[in-house]
């Protein structure tokens, strides 16, 4: 996919490639800047956050009192992450960390987790995927040709914090997620983590017979299980604190011993791949300009620092052909194979079954229910 003859937003990076998602507002401005900046107020001042924060904590505390953990806490060994962890040490938080080893970690990552676990003490709860079976599924969603090849690891710990959630009667889990870096992102190039029959559709098309027996799994009905009984509430608390990435990153480095893994969700020898070279070079789509732009609007880089940064390519030709071959060999796929799964036209994950349809029905009958009273 080309970007020439694409309108740019007059602010970031962002361009009509993600049309019909991206539109422009007052001077030239996309909406996803404008969403930024309407996160961004809706949190308040530094001042304000902090207040909100102390609040949460004591919540959270109050409520896990007499529990063995009070908040579940998902740990990949990356930056925002790992930084989560020190604030919920400093907080005195009771954290059951929680990892999934889907069999693309890093060694760093792994270093990473053990040196943060061991520093304050947290125990670690390592999910196991089985390797065959993800593989397959994995190897299917290639095949499929739909872009948000992610979406099963992301569903897999969504399945995991919830039953564990439920196993320990914890109501909070801490997430990593923050606006100062990972507000923008086009909509087109991601897909809802969380639908099931989506998953089940694009396997048992692309899956060569494949089997969905012990991926961590949860169907529409148990989502409407989990949101209606163990009503498990995230908790962005990186949203809360003045996070600044390079600063987060040299505490991590002299107080931890954490080491950098190169990229934004590096930690991740798949993701590493997927992200500077499937996406680019399958799907036309560069991460690096949602990153960019997000850093732009958090006024930490100007438009013409992050041109010149996006001018490079998103992967280094020789490391990426090692790791390229590794992959390759752990998903037991020729290059040819590979090359024709590249080669094809990608897919819209809308193409396939979706809960969207159950979830439709389910608000339809609800708006019944309450119209009926």
């Amino acid at each position: 996919m080309s970007f020439r003859n694409q309108i740019e937003c007059s602010k970031c990076l962002l361009n009509t490639s993600d049309t019909p998602h991206i539109f422009f507002e007052n001077n030239g401005i996309c909406n996803y800047c404008n969403f930024y900046t309407t996160k961004i107020n809706e949190l308040g001042s530094l001042e304000e956050r902090q207040k909100l924060l102390l609040n949460k904590i004591s919540e959270i505390k109050k409520l896990g009192d007499g529990k063995q953990y009070d908040c579940l806490l998902g740990l990949s060994g990356g930056i925002d992450s790992s930084y989560m962890a020190i604030l919920a040490h400093e907080a005195g938080l009771r954290p059951l960390v929680v990892h999934l080893d889907n069999g693309w970690n890093s060694d760093t990552a792994v270093k990473n987790i053990e040196k943060i676990c061991e520093k304050f003490n947290f125990k670690l709860y390592t999910y196991v995927i089985d390797w065959e079976e993800f593989a397959g599924l994995q190897k299917a969603y290639l095949k499929a040709g739909v872009i948000d090849i992610e979406v099963l690891t992301d569903h897999a710990i969504y399945a995991i914090l919830n039953k564990l959630a439920h196993k320990f009667n914890i109501k909070y889990t801490l997430s990593g997620f923050n606006l100062e870096t990972e507000a923008i992102m086009p909509k087109g190039w991601t897909y809802n983590k969380r639908d099931s029959l989506n998953i089940k559709d694009i396997v048992s098309k692309f899956g060569d017979g494949i089997k969905i027996k012990t991926f961590p799994f949860v169907s529409f009905y148990k989502a409407l299980y989990y949101y209606w009984v163990s009503k498990l509430e995230t908790f962005e608390i990186l949203n809360f604190v003045d996070y600044d990435k390079e600063k987060a990153k040299q505490r991590l480095i002299s107080e931890i011993g954490w080491v950098d893994y190169g990229g934004k969700h590096y930690e991740s020898v798949f993701t590493k791949f997927y992200q500077s070279y499937i996406l680019p070079v399958k799907f036309g789509v560069d991460k690096r300009r949602a990153h960019l732009s997000n850093q732009i609007c958090a006024n930490k880089i100007t438009k013409d620092q992050a041109n010149q940064i996006l001018q490079t390519k998103p992967f280094d030709e020789n490391l990426i052909l090692s790791d390229r071959e590794y992959i390759l060999k752990k998903f037991n796929m020729t290059n040819s194979e590979f090359e024709k799964i590249m080669q094809e036209k990608p897919r819209n994950h809308n193409e396939f079954d979706s809960d969207q349809r159950l979830w439709n029905r389910y608000f339809k009958l609800i708006k019944l229910l309450k119209f009926g009273k």
